[in-house]
């Protein structure tokens, strides 16, 4: 049974980010652009059967999990695929905060500061070393080999998912993930 890799909508931080400046839009929510392409991924998976989805704790992709999957599929909150951190859209917020502006979900098992930590630049931004990046991309991918539960949806970010499928994918786009 298969996996599904669903990249969050477009973010506040997508729409304005160019040439490499960081746009300065910390934990970036979702555009109306943003929730209109998680509206279309909800028609794509209707007729999935997803039985369980696991979403990143960056705000976009758990306002993409819960546009889709809200009341359809339960959805668990997991650290391990969210972005590299190289901008400040990558910086997370705290479990508390995350809680008070989605209550439905469970914060409480993320640890305090569950994004990389490390020396920052002058905008509180650290910048994960790719091999440390790549390493947590293994470690999450032994964690589906390991899941027994399908179909199962992953609602995660551009980079992560790069990483393990050799291409970027479009905002809100579903690909079928074939354990090699």
């Amino acid at each position: 049974m298969p996996i599904y890799l669903i990249r969050h909508g477009q973010s506040e931080f997508n729409a304005v980010a160019r040439d490499g400046i960081d746009a300065l839009i910390y934990d970036a929510p979702l555009t109306e652009l943003g929730r209109a392409q998680a509206d279309r991924a909800k028609e794509i998976v209707r007729d999935f059967g997803i039985q369980q989805v696991v979403t990143s704790p960056l705000t976009r992709a758990v306002q993409t999990a819960l546009r889709i999957f809200e009341g359809h599929a339960p959805i668990t909150v997991q650290a391990g695929h969210h972005e590299m951190l190289c901008n400040s859209c990558d910086v997370g917020r705290h479990r508390d905060h995350l809680a008070r502006d989605f209550p439905q979900l469970d914060f409480a098992h993320l640890p305090d500061r569950w994004w990389h930590e490390g020396p920052e630049n002058e905008h509180g931004v650290a910048h994960e070393p790719l091999e440390v990046f790549r390493a947590r991309v293994r470690a999450f991918d032994r964690t589906l080999r390991e899941s027994k539960t399908r179909p199962l949806a992953i609602v995660g970010h551009g980079l992560f998912f790069q990483e393990m499928v050799g291409r970027m994918p479009d905002n809100a786009e579903v690909i079928r993930y074939e354990l090699p």
